[in-house]
This record gives C-alpha cells, structure tokens and sequence, in this order.
C-alpha cells in the first residue's frame, strides 16, 4: 500500500464482481474515494458489504444501480457521485459482455446488437456524462478496459471482438480531443481473466465455439489464467500522477513495461508506440512480389 491515489475521486463501471470489483479494492486500498455500479441490485450490495471493510478514515464508498446503455441512469450516476464527491478524478469503463457465441451468421442478431450497446455504446456514454466535470478541473484520468478480440480477430466471439476494438479506437481518438484540457485517455489490455466470461464461453461448448478456441479456454481455466493483480496495478498506475502526460495508449498489463513510460514521456508522445494502426508491407523485412501493375496504369 503506498496511497498513490490518496484523495482522489473514481468511478468503476461494472464494479460488481470480477476484474471491476478487484479494481475497486486496489484503489481503496491506494487510497482513493470510489463509486461502484452495476445492473443486479443483490450483487452490488454483496459487493459493497465485502469492500466497505477495507475503508479508512477519509475515505468513501458510494454504491449506485445503474445501467450503462441507459442514458438517464449513466447521467443521473454522474450527477450523484459530482453532488456527493464534489468532483471525479478518474473514469474506469470496465462494464462489459461477451454476448452471442458463434458464427455471425447464425447467432441472435438482437445478442449482437445488446453487446456493442453495452460493450461500445455504454464506454461512450460514460465518457460524454464525465469529460465535463473533468474539463471543469482541468485534469483527469479515463481508463478503458480493452480485451480479446481487440488486437487479433476472436473466431465465434465477433460482438465481443468488434466492440473491444471500436472502444480502443474511441479511446485513442478522445484521447487527441482531450489534450487541450489535461485529460487523459487510455486503454488496458487486462490479459487473459478467469471470469464469468470465460465461464460463459466454455458453457457454450466446441460446437458454437469451435473445439480449437474450446480446447484453449479449458487450458486458461485449469491453469488459473493471467490472475487480476497485474490488470489492477496498471488501472492504479494510469489513475495515478505517475502516468501523467501518458494518453491515447493501449497497454498490455501483462506483457508491456509500464512501469517505465513515466521515464521515455518524449519517446510515447512522439510515436504510435503502443497503439492500433495499419501496418504496410515496407514496415515488415518481407521480400514482396511485384507485377508493376501501377507503373504500367500511370503510362498508360
């Protein structure tokens, strides 16, 4: 425990159980005042119950039902926590489902539809309730929790992937809007959790899933997967001044040196480090083949 986010002020969406609620814990115990949420009303409390334990003097817990995809409650959540905190320092948008498991042609198409509401549009609305109060200060912190499918295409889980990659590209295109007014925005590739998520997938078997994505999650299962410490660490880092000035990144909690962006600001700020792009043949040592089939058209 070192309080790297003493006094400071934070929602975590999706706050209920898994990685949303393990986040919350690691920020209490940083020190910070945090502001949980999620649908089911029984499983927040019970999640409430078991963090409020972990409180100190100074600090607080604020417990509020509220449905991501659902613009009057994300406002009114917002506007609660302003009234009741007096600002919010940092946003983290971990809500999230996998939806439909399958091929796309064959899944429920109304399934595909909730999870890019809850998964895109969701992180999109809490952003627009929380940039104000943010701008309002001059400062903040905007974490988005990426996830499978993002970097690589995830056979059978196309809601999931598609929307885990729309939320990084809105978060790297926030980020360039919010340079101006000291807000900061960026992405966590948590690694891969064992959840209900992956509970989920596994219940849906070899025949949606296919039995080479099956086989792999049985394998995550057995062995414990990527556990929750490295994904919390990166959304304390990133909630914290220690990150400051690092935006418009997506960052692998397992994989990439975090811990040392604060020391090559100037190298992260003036590259596509740690970001999705388009990656051309003349960035890859290939020996292409060419007909000259352009050359040919321009003299034609």
């Amino acid at each position: 425990m070192t309080d790297l986010l003493s006094g400071r002020f934070a929602v975590v969406t999706g706050s209920s159980q898994g990685l949303g609620f393990h986040i919350t814990d690691a920020y209490l115990a940083e020190g910070a005042s945090v502001a949980i949420c999620a649908r089911n009303a029984d499983e927040l409390a019970a999640a409430e119950q078991q963090l409020r334990r972990h409180l100190r003097d100074g600090q607080r817990l604020l417990s509020v039902i509220a449905d991501v995809t659902k613009r009057e409650e994300v406002d009114a959540l917002f506007a609660q926590v302003e009234e009741e905190f007096g600002t919010i320092d940092i946003l983290v948008n971990n809500a999230g489902i996998y939806g439909p498991l399958g091929l796309l042609d064959e899944v429920p198409w109304s399934e595909w539809e909730t999870a890019i509401t809850v998964n895109l549009l969701g992180s999109a609305l809490a952003m627009r309730a929380v940039i104000p109060i943010m701008k309002s200060r001059g400062y903040g912190k905007i974490i988005q929790l990426s996830g499978g499918g993002a970097t690589t295409p995830l056979p059978f889980a196309s809601a999931y992937a598609a929307s885990k990659m729309a939320v990084v590209r809105l978060a790297e295109t926030v980020a360039e809007e919010l340079r101006p007014f000291g807000i900061m925005v960026n992405s966590i590739a948590p690694g891969a959790l064992n959840t209900r998520l992956l509970d989920e997938a596994i219940e849906a078997g070899p025949e949606r899933i296919g039995r080479e994505f099956y086989e792999k999650l049985l394998t995550q299962k057995e062995s414990g997967g990527a556990g929750f410490e490295a994904a919390t660490q990166l959304a304390v880092f990133l909630g914290s001044a220690r990150s400051d000035g690092i935006t418009g990144k997506l960052i692998s909690a397992i994989w990439d040196d975090w811990e040392d962006f604060p020391l090559n600001l100037e190298i992260l700020s003036d590259s596509d480090l740690f970001t999705i792009r388009r990656i051309t043949r003349e960035e890859r040592p290939l020996h292409w083949k060419s007909d000259n089939l352009s050359s040919k058209i321009s003299n034609a």
